[in-house]
């Protein structure tokens, strides 16, 4: 077990303030275990950093992350997966936009009436979208430039700063390419095989609420494709293939937290370092094969 309070996650614990490198929120299961009956137990461990400063235009996220991670302990090993939120991402990219810099057009202001909008955001939504999919009162649904499908083209104004004036935060221009050159960046760094999963909330299809959805990937195998192999009754597999970044992403953003956490940095511990790397743009289903739209 790595860190400070190993004890005290592995019961699950949530840290009280001054508890000396504790000061998050901790899910510990590294390693792997021997049962009773001699089999191999595989497990990973989800340990959030807790000293993640306010992140302001022009950061450096690899320093940030590496002294966050040494002030709580925090040791990295071949096939670590670092998770960071999409809005630090953002936000050290310089995607922050002043709202009253936008000017919007007919199309904007058509939209906004339609979907009771600010004009000046359904100006930023267009301008973030291949294409609007549905609309209706309080609701804008497109396909993100980037592929991803989702609401206002995944911009936000939770969690931002506003002083100076009502702002918006973007998606990264190219969210792998953000989270390549953390990789590169982190693995240097650290001296072994580091990934990078950027993630950011994320709606289904005929479910309800957000979890977390991998937007930038790196260093990872995100598709694990298991068509031609067989089940344990020898039944061969033709369609399954398990998207392990989102599935990581939305573990990760259960601790990380999406409201007033200050967590936005996950440390995820216990695979082996993938044979194949893929991108987030890999995950997205192409649109002559959607069946939803």
């Amino acid at each position: 077990m790595r860190g400070a309070c190993a004890g005290a996650a592995l019961r699950g614990y949530i840290s009280p303030p001054g508890e000396a490198g504790c000061l998050r929120r901790m899910h510990r299961l590294a390693g792997r275990e021997t049962t009773s009956r001699g089999l191999f137990m595989p497990r990973i461990s989800l340990t959030t950093l807790s000293r993640i400063p306010l992140v302001k235009s022009g950061d450096n996220l690899v320093a940030i992350i590496l002294g966050a991670a040494a002030d709580d302990g925090v040791s990295f090993s071949d096939g670590d997966i670092v998770v960071l939120a999409q809005k630090i991402v953002s936000k050290a990219e310089g995607r922050l936009v002043p709202v009253a810099s936008v000017t919007p057009g007919d199309e904007a202001i058509e939209l906004a009436a339609a979907t009771d909008k600010d004009p000046r955001m359904a100006q930023l939504i267009l301008d973030e979208a291949a294409y609007v999919m549905r609309r209706k009162p309080g609701v804008i649904i497109v396909r993100h430039k980037l592929g991803h499908v989702g609401a206002n083209a995944g911009i936000d104004q939770s969690n931002v700063e506003h002083e100076g004036g009502e702002q918006a935060l973007l998606l990264p221009v190219d969210p792998d390419a953000s989270a390549q050159r953390l990789h590169q960046a982190l693995s240097a760094a650290v001296g072994c095989h580091v990934g990078v999963i950027i993630c950011d909330s994320m709606n289904r299809p005929w479910r309800l609420g957000t979890i977390g959805g991998a937007i930038g990937c790196a260093g990872i195998e995100v598709l694990d494709d298991r068509r031609g192999q067989h089940d344990m009754f020898g039944r061969e597999l033709k369609v399954t293939v398990i998207n392990r970044a989102d599935s990581i992403a939305a573990m990760a953003t259960l601790l990380m937290g999406e409201s007033t956490e200050r967590t936005p940095v996950a440390v995820v511990h216990g695979f082996a370092v993938d044979a194949h790397h893929g991108r987030a743009a890999d995950i997205i289903r192409p649109p002559a094969d959607d069946l939803f739209n």
